[in-house]
């Protein structure tokens, strides 16, 4: 059994603290808080190492750290820095590509190794980012096991 992550968008912390109260999260769906959540095996800080990597050039030790807002015995609820969703929402087919295989390439990091699901997932990631920026709110996800 693993970790699941639930990537969803708020528009403040006190929100997204409330997610995991308003609804039990094995019965999340994908539009708490007017937002369409994204379901993954891959988590936050790999999530935000891939797009600052592979996009921005930033090297993996300088990707800056999570913001814990809750932490409970049955969950945790994590805020994501918006470098993390801006850089690719404006980025063209092409970028996509490059990221995805720079991301591959880079030593000693978590997370999938293949170019192709690394592309499929920053395409995922990129329409996640549309959502939020449309919606004026900010990256956070749910980790639960």
């Amino acid at each position: 059994m693993g970790v699941t992550y639930k990537y969803f968008g708020a528009p403040d912390g006190a929100t997204a603290a409330r997610v995991p109260i308003s609804m039990r999260p094995e019965e999340l769906g994908g539009d708490e808080l007017g937002m369409n959540g994204m379901f993954t095996k891959i988590k936050p800080e790999t999530m935000a190492a891939m797009v600052l990597t592979g996009i921005e050039g930033v090297p993996l030790h300088k990707v800056p750290p999570l913001e814990l807002v809750v932490l409970h015995p049955d969950y945790a609820v994590v805020k994501l820095p918006m470098t993390v969703v801006d850089p690719i929402r404006d980025i063209g087919e092409e970028a996509v590509g490059a990221a995805a295989f720079i991301w591959s390439t880079v030593p000693d990091r978590g997370g999938p190794r293949d170019a192709f699901n690394v592309y499929q997932l920053l395409h995922e990631w990129q329409d996640f980012s549309h959502r939020l920026h449309e919606a004026g709110h900010q990256p956070y996800c749910l980790v639960w096991p």
